[in-house]
């Protein structure tokens, strides 16, 4: 009995386990097909013209689909070879969206000893800029030795423990996405005391 509760246990773990997955990585499937059709829109033009760039984008996604559908009805063994490819991304995804993984910041992380010292490094890498967008944040960190082999995903999910606040709609240049905003960095942290307001006068 108590065999067959483990291997319950074990079983049931490695499901939550790849449930978890799963839906991170459809998360950032999606954002990043998100960003890239909206990638496709002109700052320059206006009106329907602005929107050629993003429908055409669709249309560019809808052809792929149905090409890889087409593809896969040919070879209908390709669909175990996908779903292994998902699986395997499911799992690695899983086990950095644990519980445990949770509770514990990543043995690689930047040494960032309080929330003061992200926001600073946050407004040092995004400059005279009104936002930055995290894939330039994990840029610069990697591009000083530190979250070597992380994602997008995993800074953003270390900024919001922080309290943080981080924007899927980030606009630097022309193109938005998963960022942060000189606003939400510059405002008074929930931590921090508010300075009393002096009391009105009394006096005549």
């Amino acid at each position: 009995m108590k065999r067959r509760l483990t291997w319950w246990a074990a079983r049931s773990g490695i499901a939550d386990r790849l449930a978890r997955g799963s839906c991170t990585v459809w998360e950032r499937r999606v954002d990043a097909l998100t960003s890239w059709v909206r990638a496709g829109r002109r700052a320059d033009l206006d009106g329907w013209r602005a929107a050629l760039g993003p429908v055409l984008r669709l249309v560019v996604l809808g052809v792929a689909l149905c090409a890889v559908w087409a593809v896969v009805r040919a070879w209908p063994w390709l669909m175990g070879l996908l779903a292994g490819c998902w699986i395997r991304a499911a799992w690695r995804a899983g086990k950095a969206t644990s519980p445990e993984a949770a509770d514990e910041p990543p043995a690689d992380a930047p040494a960032m000893p309080d929330v003061e010292a992200v926001r600073r490094l946050l407004l040092d890498v995004m400059g005279d800029a009104s936002g930055v967008h995290l894939r330039t944040v994990l840029a610069h960190l990697q591009e000083h030795g530190q979250w070597e082999g992380r994602k997008v995903a995993d800074l953003r999910v270390h900024l919001e423990r922080l309290d943080i606040p981080v924007d899927r709609g980030v606009k630097v240049g022309r193109t938005p996405t998963w960022g942060v905003r000189r606003r939400d960095l510059e405002a008074p942290s929930p931590a921090e005391p508010q300075e009393a307001s002096p009391a009105p006068s009394t006096a005549a």
